[in-house]
């Protein structure tokens, strides 16, 4: 796990970093294995108070490894991860736990981003309570890029921060979008120079009010929430007939190539 995510903490505050800073913090295999252990350890751990997520290098993470398409062949679905429909986790498959695994955390978590965060990265800053970004920062909801559909829990949460038209917007044309256009799209907590260090500030003050008072308004904030699990079964479903399938080889092909996709119509 160390290769991939990093765990310090220090008076309640767990500072949580993705340290693949070779490849801009790519989800793989081993990075998804790692921020899903790293859920499973910080919801028994003793004396927490709060999490900042963030990454190191370039960027705070560039979304899914393409080398992870190489699994993506008609009939693998997704590769060792098995049927995406199967709820292995609760009410989400693993590869949704590695975003909904911070909902779930006990603790508010509050996502410090730089750089850029694309598809599943974007999505990865959605499990937590709060996002800061840089200003320069850039996002993009960038699945359609490759045939597929955002699958990593970030529907349900997105229908409750964004207006329903652009959300289809960012959906449909997976464009990137600045820190700006964020911060007006509802996805953004605060703009600042310095995300990580604000947001490990406002972890340390969080750190100081009583746990239980805080972990009680985490779970009545939870709890604000229309039933997620339809939404969350509905994302794999889609995602699992997609993989594979020609018009997704197709885009995967042709961004690799660097040439006009040529999809055949259904």
């Amino acid at each position: 796990m160390e290769d991939r995510v990093s765990v310090s903490i220090t008076d309640g505050v767990a500072d949580v970093r993705l340290v693949r800073a070779d490849k801009m913090n790519a989800l793989d295999f081993a990075m998804f294995d790692a921020l899903t252990t790293t859920c499973d350890r910080l919801k028994t751990e003793k004396g927490l108070r709060a999490v900042v997520l963030s990454g190191e290098g370039r960027a705070f993470c560039a979304g899914l490894d393409t080398g992870r398409f190489e699994t993506m062949k008609a009939g693998k679905g997704s590769g060792r991860l098995g049927s995406l429909v199967d709820r292995t986790r609760g009410i989400v498959n693993d590869p949704q736990y590695a975003v909904w695994g911070w909902r779930e955390l006990p603790v508010p978590v509050i996502a410090a981003v730089h750089g850029v965060a694309f598809g599943g990265g974007f999505q990865l800053t959605l499990g937590a309570d709060m996002r800061f970004l840089a200003p320069d920062a850039r996002m993009s909801i960038m699945e359609i890029k490759w045939g597929l559909v955002p699958d990593m829990a970030g529907t349900p949460i997105l229908s409750k921060l964004v207006r329903d038209d652009i959300l289809r917007e960012l959906t449909y044309t997976g464009r990137i979008f600045s820190a700006q256009e964020a911060l007006s799209y509802g996805l953004v907590t605060q703009i600042c120079d310095d995300p990580r260090g604000v947001a490990l500030a406002l972890a340390r003050e969080i750190a100081n009010k009583s746990p239980d008072a805080v972990r009680a308004a985490k779970r009545l904030l939870n709890n604000l929430a229309i039933d997620p699990a339809p939404a969350l079964l509905a994302e794999s479903v889609e995602q699992q007939k997609l993989m594979g399938s020609p018009n997704q080889t197709e885009a995967v092909r042709a961004n690799i190539e660097k040439r006009a996709p040529r999809f055949a119509d259904v």
